[in-house]
């Protein structure tokens, strides 16, 4: 006994055992769920989390007071990790807990692919941007949660579903030239329905260009062209004909060739009066079943008067060749009094035939 001290032994006391904490535990882990490692009693010493196929390391980092340890990276799927923590206790003691946390293995990932690719950074105020998956999507709404777009300066914008793999993005009008936007597609880690999940996060970046918009009237047989709402040019045109009627509305330039094959067999017309097979020049596609901005000298003749084509706008070669050079990728073409039928919107890009509101009920997230 020690003096004074009642009860007392004079032997020192037992330090504390460190307690720790981690998680997730278990199996069929979401792999965007932090791994985090939480010491009591004392602190962590180390903490090393291993990809028990590869041998990887997942990066982290350890709080100021050294009593929590979170992961920074996503992990990966259907894969399997060790989890290793070193201890600290008050006396200097050191101690080690280990665990293992599993991660879920889907039944099918899909991946987002961007149209306009990622290489591709400049557009006209015309362009939407389109997600295509390359798997069926049941839970449209949990994909399209998932994906972001943000412009600046800001416009209203929203989703609009064309089909199981396909969404696209518009604002409400054409984008406001000089607009930087940013597409976020964070679908890493998201059940999309059906025991799919999303494959990768990606993203891309954009910038709109001055406002080209060209109007091109059937009764005048003529193409305004209007650079951020200014006439700088009038060009004769001749539309299609009453049999091949160019179509309504406003077109949107998704490819641009400086020669180029044009074969109605692309479409499905590969014989009869209406077949055709012919190289074109300064073609600029504005629809995606054979209507083209392009030279056609062979009908320089009814440009001005008379509309005489297979549905695209020819201009003679001079004005193909100004208007190639000045018109690219989500600029517009504006098509009245064809003849011909609205642009469908799944027809690349028909996106502005669509209302405002039956836009905004294309979307999933109600």
């Amino acid at each position: 006994m020690v003096a004074g001290v009642p009860g007392s032994s004079g032997a020192p006391a037992a330090a504390a055992e460190v307690k720790v904490d981690i998680s997730p535990g278990g199996d069929n882990v979401l792999p965007t769920t932090p791994i985090t490692v939480k010491a009591s009693g004392g602190t962590l010493d180390t903490v090393t989390v291993t990809n028990s196929a590869k041998g990887t390391k997942v990066k982290g980092s350890l709080s100021d007071d050294k009593t929590t340890w979170t992961s920074s990276e996503s992990l990966a799927y259907a894969a399997s990790y060790d989890v290793v923590a070193g201890t600290l206790a008050s006396d200097g003691k050191k101690g080690e807990q280990k665990s293992t946390v599993k991660t879920l293995a889907p039944k099918a990932t899909a991946f987002p692919s961007f149209i306009p690719a990622p290489s591709v950074t400049d557009v006209g105020v015309g362009q939407p941007i389109v997600v295509k998956f390359d798997k069926d999507i049941t839970d449209k709404a949990a994909a399209e949660k998932a994906l972001t777009v943000t412009s600046t300066p800001s416009q209203p914008g929203g989703w609009y579903w064309l089909s199981k793999r396909e969404v696209h993005y518009r604002p409400q009008n054409y984008w406001q030239a000089g607009t930087t936007i940013k597409v976020h597609a964070g679908v890493y880690g998201v059940d999309l329905g059906g025991g799919v999940f999303g494959q990768t996060d990606r993203d891309l970046t954009l910038k709109v260009h001055d406002a080209w918009v060209a109007k091109a009237d059937g009764n005048t047989a003529q193409m305004q062209i209007f650079q951020n709402g200014n006439l700088v040019k009038t060009m004769p045109i001749s539309m299609g004909k009453d049999a091949t009627p160019t179509h309504l509305g406003a077109h949107v330039i998704s490819d641009k060739q400086r020669d180029y094959t044009m074969d109605s067999c692309t479409y499905g017309v590969c014989s009869g009066p209406q077949a055709y097979k012919s190289l074109e020049h300064f073609a600029e596609r504005i629809s995606n079943d054979g209507e083209f901005v392009h030279e056609n000298p062979n009908s320089v003749g009814a440009q001005g008067n008379s509309n005489v084509s297979h549905g695209c706008i020819n201009l003679n070669a001079a004005n193909a060749e100004w208007f190639f050079n000045h018109f690219g990728l989500g600029d517009v073409v504006e098509v009245t009094n064809s003849g011909g039928p609205q642009l469908p919107v799944w027809d690349t890009y028909g996106d502005w035939a669509v209302s405002w509101a039956d836009w905004q009920a294309g979307s999933a997230v109600k």
